[in-house]
């Protein structure tokens, strides 16, 4: 062990070199690794390493005196949020009900009468958690109807009270499960005894269970031979799912959730359907709880990244409330290595047929603005060469307009410029699309005929929007179709707005839930608009489409090298010469 930190020490390995080290000195890699942390000068962990205080501290990670950097950092407030939130479905309460009762039953006379406490108080909460969702535990939960299906919020205490478990101490229960163990056992005795098909107790199912697999495999090779994919039911998914991991781990974090502050969070019950496919989620509400002790520890933190913009979020929601002093708080910003005529950043307040472009709710469904949005684009590809990325603000959105394109003809048209592409809802197909995306751009720039490129139809927020470079060829022009904002009917943005306009000051004399959704939308197109200059030498055109971006209190939200340059244009064709001019002088 020691050999191999010295190994680690020596010079810096990637993960398949530790693996390679571990096998020749016959030590564990992970271990390993740990073991080299006190000596080390600088330690690369992920986020939740850092951010989580119990995976902290089981890495052996002490943050006193040590300067702590949190690069690509515009999603902190996120993170930190939601690696505090915790969410348990009614199956895996009632599966973990079903393993732990089993083990108590087992090892009744084997157990102290403390841990059996332990375990009767795990299982009274588990029964109640179950009911409080209209369920019983006793009975399998796939089967069992919801009442009345909905989503209520309720504080921490209010949940408590309801499930009348506010006379039990959490923070006992916590650590007994830190102590004994006692998730990890059950994993081991589940495997061991459980047999294939893990979840609830139906014993009267069981034959049935059996056959219907026998006649899943029949079906299954019917399919085979008719040349459809099999398809596997609901239920067997849920199966799987409930194998993938120990139940009782998840409720584990679900209960120290609960030991937060009640001002700091509140509990989601969400009735769907059958017990199975309801849940019960906490959301924490005040991330900078959390991060007071990284904050507090720490000599000093490095909050970075390439698109921080607005900046006032870290400051208000997380450093002044982790009791910060703010002249602690030292801000430092700097311009772009490119230089300011490499980049055209237009607002465009209307299109072609003078239609105003406001993409809201309401109007954005009205076929004369996805004609209009259509128009611009083919407009664009006429004049921009090689690659051009399309933003919508949702996979639904990007959907409706492309097949409202087929039917009218414009996705032809557009279609006769640069080949179209489509971002995929699946990860696993991202790198696909983009090697087509780059290999067509490619062949149109050497082949030189009427195809000039390719035009990538994406998602804010999706796969293409973040760590993704669409540098040179790849994104001559990125166009933004309206503005992003935050779905505001979700109940998890209600309370947090709710929440913040209670705690907060009013800044500027806006609400501060207003200032919240902007600054998500905001933050949104930046991380977005950000993909296509990626080097000292590239250029590229933006466009936002919105007429709403032109206000003060927008634009000052967008990154100042871009604001800089911004042009707001009333019409298209003042903004169409602009870009004629930019991309022929390039």
């Amino acid at each position: 062990m020691q050999f191999l930190r010295d190994e680690l020490l020596v010079e810096v390995k990637d993960i398949e070199q530790l693996v390679a080290l571990g096998r020749e000195t016959k030590a564990c890699p992970y271990y390993g690794s740990r073991f080299a942390i006190p000596a080390a000068q600088l330690v690369v962990l992920p986020y939740q390493m850092l951010l989580h205080e119990p995976t902290r501290s089981a890495a052996g990670i002490k943050l006193k005196g040590q300067v702590v950097i949190i690069d690509e950092a515009h999603n902190l407030i996120d993170t930190i949020t939601c690696i505090h939130s915790a969410e348990v479905s009614g199956s895996q309460l009632c599966c973990a009900h079903s393993q732990l009762s089993q083990y108590m039953e087992r090892y009744r006379k084997r157990l102290k009468a403390k841990n059996l406490m332990y375990i009767k108080q795990i299982l009274y909460m588990l029964e109640q958690f179950v009911a409080v969702l209209g369920g019983n535990v006793n009975q399998n939960p796939n089967c069992q109807a919801v009442p009345q299906a909905g989503t209520v919020l309720k504080s921490i205490n209010d949940f408590l009270f309801q499930s009348q478990i506010d006379n039990i101490n959490l923070f006992k229960v916590q650590r007994y499960c830190q102590k004994s163990l006692i998730s990890r056992k059950l994993f081991g005795f589940v495997e061991r005894y459980g047999g294939p098909a893990t979840g609830v107790k139906t014993n009267k199912n069981q034959n049935l269970a059996g056959l219907q697999s026998f006649l899943l495999t029949l079906q299954q090779g019917s399919d085979k031979e008719a040349g459809t994919p099999p398809s596997h039911p609901p239920v067997e998914a849920e199966i799987e799912q409930l194998r993938a991991a120990s139940p009782l781990m998840q409720v584990e974090g679900f209960l120290s959730a609960l030991t937060n502050a009640n001002q700091d969070g509140r509990v989601i019950l969400s009735r769907q359907g059958t017990v199975g496919q309801s849940s019960l989620k906490f959301l924490l509400l005040n991330p900078a709880v959390h991060f007071a002790k990284v904050v507090e520890e720490s000599r000093a933190v490095i909050i970075a990244g390439g698109t921080m913009q607005p900046v006032a979020d870290f400051r208000e929601q997380l450093l002044s409330r982790a009791g910060v002093d703010p002249a602690r708080v030292v801000e430092f910003s700097c311009g772009h290595v490119i230089p300011p005529e490499n980049i055209l950043p237009i607002i465009l307040c209307s299109g072609p047929s003078n239609q105003q472009l406001e993409f809201t709710y309401q109007t954005r469904d009205r076929p004369q603005m996805m004609e209009e949005t259509g128009r611009i684009l083919c407009n664009l590809c006429n004049v921009v060469p090689g690659g051009v990325v399309c933003f919508f603000p949702s996979y639904d959105y990007e959907k409706q307009v492309y097949a409202h394109w087929e039917k009218t003809g414009l996705l032809t048209r557009l279609a006769a410029k640069k080949k179209v592409f489509q971002e995929p809802k699946k990860a696993s197909q991202v790198e696909q699309v983009l090697v087509e995306y780059a290999k067509c751009i490619k062949r149109c720039s050497q082949a030189g005929g009427q195809m000039t490129g390719a035009l990538l139809l994406s998602v804010v927020g999706g796969k293409m929007s973040e760590g993704i470079n669409f540098s040179d060829e790849l994104g001559r022009c990125v166009v933004m179709v309206g503005m992003p904002y935050p779905n505001i009917k979700s109940p998890e943005l209600q309370e947090k707005m709710a929440w913040l306009d209670k705690t907060m000051p009013r800044a500027a004399g806006q609400a501060p839930s207003r200032v919240l959704i902007e600054n998500l939308c905001m933050k949104a197109v930046n991380q977005s608009i950000g993909r296509a200059i990626r080097h000292q030498k590239d250029f590229a055109s933006i466009l936002l489409l919105d007429h709403r971006y032109g206000s003060a209190a927008i634009l000052s939200k967008l990154p100042q090298w871009i604001r800089e340059r911004t042009q707001v244009k009333a019409t298209f064709g003042a903004a169409f010469a602009e870009l004629r001019k930019f991309h022929r002088g390039k």
